[in-house]
């Protein structure tokens, strides 16, 4: 029996090694985009994007790894889209706290959440929650990053009067971002593995004729982690203004990653009762690599779900991931290429999975008000507060509110009030950012 054998059990899943490095490799490429894009947004909020690039490739591969090793699942980790973006621009750039101090946030929730896995909270959590704020909160980060992307690529500016408006629509920036988003919608229709890093690099290629970028060459040594690796400030991160900070992370990972496992697990038929454990093995997985991922200097880490592509090429097992590790190791010698990718390259890939994200509005139950109406409240206060924070406070208090005033208060779980109070007590007492 090959190693291979002892440790992931193919035959046993009836798979064998070239459709798990193939399913590896399709993974790969549909989320390879992250090693571009989460650098340009933590690099807004001023952090080393060199730096960035490293420590995003390092805990992709780690935190892919351990799901390998120690979970047998064949589902890859990075710093997750949208925790990101509130990371940089709701955190550091509108609250004004340093970016160490937002990865000592991510260090605190990342704890948090590694002992809720433990002592079984976190599925006390998720069934405590409603499904209408569950999915209003995918919806939410989705308009979010929405608002983001456009701003990007120039198609959304500030206007004084209207507070939005429209872009210049002859900047080749906004041009360039329009086609790579076409284009990468038409690849993703025909089922091209790697739409999205696609998409990203024909837009840099493009922007070296049409946007005065200048090319640096592909490979190098790594950049240095040193400006970024152990320096979070968790002592800021533990004082009073920046707690609902750690919440906001905290449910968002607990949500994010919790339904990317479920999704993807059920999907390769792994939810099954004598496979169980695995599951639970995957969920302090995932927990672990959050906290691991703060230390190295990058936001929050939680599972792909463009992980269900390697599933659907046949990926049953950790090989899968791990074959998506050793690819992100090897690309830690491609950061020249990875520094000047620009921001309107990126804003396509954002885009398009916002687009992705905002399919779930189809779950909301809209005959019912007391679950639509939070659900909207939530959805709409992200992208028009500019606050993941702001939209969940929102979405819970709405949702306790009408439920008490409708009669309904038995369908309220505990959760749901201590959140509530808790965001109620954040606005009245410690002002509403």
């Amino acid at each position: 029996m090959n190693w291979t054998e002892r440790i992931f059990k193919l035959n046993e899943h009836g798979t064998n090694v070239r459709t798990e490095l193939v399913a590896g490799l399709t993974t790969f490429l549909t989320m390879a985009y992250i090693m571009f894009v989460n650098p340009t947004i933590l690099g807004d909020a001023g952090m080393p994007k060199d730096s960035v690039f490293v420590a995003t490739c390092l805990i992709a591969a780690l935190g892919s790894i351990i799901m390998a090793l120690y979970a047998n699942y064949p589902i890859a980790l990075a710093p997750g889209m949208g925790l990101n973006a509130y990371f940089a621009y709701v955190v550091v750039l509108k609250m004004g706290y340093t970016w160490e101090a937002a990865l000592g946030a991510v260090f605190v929730s990342g704890c948090l959440f590694l002992l809720a896995t433990l002592f079984g909270l976190r599925e006390l959590i998720i069934k405590g929650i409603p499904h209408s704020i569950r999915v209003a909160i995918t919806v939410g980060i989705g308009l979010f990053l929405a608002l983001i992307a456009l701003k990007s690529a120039g198609v959304v500016v500030g206007d004084k009067a209207t507070l939005v408006t429209l872009g210049d629509l002859h900047k080749p920036e906004l041009i360039m971002a329009a086609l790579g988003f076409l284009l990468i919608v038409v690849l993703d229709r025909l089922k091209v593995p790697g739409a999205l890093l696609i998409g990203i690099l024909a837009v840099t290629v493009a922007s070296f004729f049409f946007g005065g970028n200048k090319f640096n060459g592909i490979f190098s040594a790594p950049p240095s982690i040193e400006p970024t690796f152990l320096k979070l400030d968790i002592k800021t991160a533990l004082t009073s203004g920046i707690l609902n900070v750690v919440l906001v992370f905290f449910l968002v990972e607990l949500f994010d990653a919790t339904g990317t496992l479920m999704g993807v697990a059920r999907r390769a038929g792994l939810l099954v009762p004598e496979r169980m454990g695995r599951f639970n093995r995957s969920l302090l997985a995932d927990s672990g690599a959050i906290f691991v991922g703060s230390l190295l200097g990058t936001s929050s880490t939680t599972a792909y779900v463009e992980s269900a592509a390697g599933v659907q090429a046949g990926g049953r097992t950790g090989l899968t991931a791990l074959t998506v590790a050793v690819l992100f190791l090897a690309c830690l010698f491609i950061a020249p290429l990875a520094s000047v990718v620009p921001g309107y390259a990126t804003a396509p890939a954002l885009l398009f999975v916002a687009c992705l994200m905002l399919k779930d509005l189809t779950e909301v139950q809209w005959e019912e008000t007391t679950e639509a109406v939070p659900a909207v409240i939530t959805a709409l206060m992200m992208p028009f507060t500019y606050s993941i924070a702001n939209g969940l406070a929102f979405g819970f208090i709405t949702y306790a509110v009408l439920k008490l005033f409708t009669g309904k208060v038995r369908e309220v779980h505990w959760i749901v009030w201590l959140i509530a109070v808790v965001f109620l007590f954040k606005f009245i007492y410690l002002g509403g950012h």
